[in-house]
């Protein structure tokens, strides 16, 4: 059987006829495979959904208890149809997995979802698989993005801080695995002090906290009586929120802000480059570490990894996704 008889993509997103399942649908369906608990990968409105037990507690978190009509956590091999499905860690966020589909006769696929290959410490690291085709995403997929080490950038905002001590730090991080992976890079950097936290942050800060990630002393802010470092959405930033700090030091942590045009853009005064994608080395890297025959690319700057695998002789295609930018780097 060939690899596009067991997985192929429809205007919901990749469908499995085999197990009669959808693997990060962007559209409410019977059965639904979800890789991770970001936004958009992960939509409520389906029928069934199966993931690990940390993506369904944050779909629920984030959605509602009633985020689906059916759920189930992914523990070893599950039986689907004609073809068995298993979740393995992807290093990205809390709870995020890839998932292998090993159909009863054919390639074995591996749908990697959003992935990362450095240390997280909110997080598992990214589980190597051998199979037959890989699905990688490329959000960083061009030979320019080399995601300098997080320490690095955790050390230039704690410089930053001692330059400026009578002016806010006002981070921008996004409110699932960013901003909890900046909270505990900080600590790991000796930084004890209470972090501040936009009250949209909360709630996902303690779930973290709940699985025995220790995140130090968080304290809601919602005036500049509060801790001098602050994390918050970048979506806070364009609301009457930030105009209560008098001239603070805006920061954004983001693979993204690696281009200098961005950090222009959204008027970052500290841009921190801190990813939780693999950049092009990692890329690249992972595909010669695990050797498929083939490589699909979902999404982000294909071309870049397309010409990579064409040179290396390693067949791959495009699958030209759509719908899942929604929940930005």
């Amino acid at each position: 059987m060939r690899a596009e008889e067991i997985l192929h993509p429809r205007p919901e997103g990749l469908y499995c006829p085999l197990g009669d399942f959808f693997i990060d649908p962007i559209r409410p369906v019977e059965r639904a495979l979800i890789t991770h608990a970001h936004a958009d990968h992960a939509r409520a409105g389906h029928g069934k959904v199966l993931a690990s037990r940390q993506t369904l507690e944050i779909m629920a978190i984030r959605y509602g208890e009633d985020f689906a009509r059916e759920t189930q956590a992914a523990e070893g091999e599950i039986a689907l149809g004609d073809v068995s499905a298993s979740f393995h860690p992807a290093g990205h966020i809390l709870g995020s997995c890839q998932i292998r589909l090993l159909p009863k006769s054919g390639p074995r696929i591996v749908v990697s979802g959003d992935y990362s290959r450095r240390p997280n410490p909110v997080c598992a690291p990214f589980t190597p698989l051998e199979c037959e085709v890989f699905i990688t995403e490329a959000t960083f997929g061009l030979p320019v993005f080399r995601h300098p080490d997080p320490a690095f950038e955790i050390a230039k905002l704690l410089r930053s801080m001692e330059e400026f001590p009578d002016r806010h730090h006002l981070i921008g991080g996004y409110a699932l695995g960013k901003t909890q992976r900046l909270i505990a890079l900080l600590r790991a950097a000796g930084y004890d002090a209470p972090i501040g936290l936009h009250g949209a942050l909360i709630r996902l800060c303690q779930y973290h906290i709940s699985q025995g990630i220790d995140l130090g002393h968080l304290v809601r802010v919602d005036d500049p009586s509060g801790p001098r470092l602050v994390i918050a959405p970048p979506s806070a930033f364009s609301t009457p929120w930030v105009q209560r700090f008098k001239d603070p030091v805006i920061g954004y942590a983001s693979g993204w802000m690696g281009i200098r045009a961005r950090a222009r853009q959204r008027r970052v005064e500290l841009p921190l480059v801190i990813s939780d994608h693999v950049d092009w080395p990692e890329l690249t890297g992972t595909l010669q570490e695990i050797a498929p025959q083939e490589v699909w690319v979902t999404h982000g700057t294909e071309d870049g990894v397309l010409r990579w695998c064409a040179l290396n002789q390693l067949p791959a295609k495009p699958l030209r996704l759509v719908g899942y930018e929604d929940e930005p780097e």
